[in-house]
């Protein structure tokens, strides 16, 4: 991540905090992202030096006037005009980690070989709560190398106890036994 996206998401979620609209800016902000991530010409558009700025800035009105929160618009003007318009994705990335800090949100990853159940998904997430006391926001990722088990990515921490990980312990043991 750049020091640019660092301060221009964070300055984003200061104005959206403010002004009390963190939560609906953080959802417009997710729906972007996505629909910038399925069209990646789009930002190369804003970006192309053959276009003025007054063009760029007229396709983002014609685009999301209206549709996206002022303040939001703005600030993908903003990013346009300073050539960071690329970096929309890690500052849409900076805004959504200040406000899980501020709502004491923890994302955690799982991985494993098969999709969990939903069931298996409420009670993960419950344990998890009880262990970090704070709202967690579980993604399942499949990963059919893992053979089994899960692997936990939460908080800069990782705790994996798939199968494929157990095989390569008792494999590295084996290796380092003399006989």
């Amino acid at each position: 991540m750049t020091q640019a996206a660092s301060v221009y998401g964070e300055a984003l979620y200061a104005l959206a905090k403010d002004e009390n609209k963190s939560d609906m800016m953080l959802e417009q902000l997710k729906t972007l992202d996505e629909s910038f991530a399925a069209e990646p010409d789009f930002l190369r558009l804003l970006s192309a030096p053959n276009l003025s700025k007054i063009e760029r800035k007229e396709i983002l009105d014609t685009c999301f006037k209206g549709k996206a929160d002022p303040y939001l618009l703005n600030f993908l003007k903003i990013l346009m005009e300073k050539g960071y318009i690329r970096q929309f994705s890690s500052c849409a990335r900076v805004f959504r980690e200040h406000y899980n800090e501020d709502h004491g949100i923890m994302p955690v990853s799982a991985v494993t070989a098969v999709p969990m159940t939903d069931s298996q998904k409420e009670k993960l997430t419950a344990k998890l709560a009880g262990i970090t006391g704070k709202q967690i926001e579980l993604t399942n990722t499949i990963d059919p190398a893992c053979i089994g088990g899960v692997r936990l990515d939460y908080d800069g921490k990782r705790v994996d106890d798939t199968i494929i990980h157990r095989l390569d312990a008792v494999s590295s043991m084996l290796k380092n036994t003399i006989l």
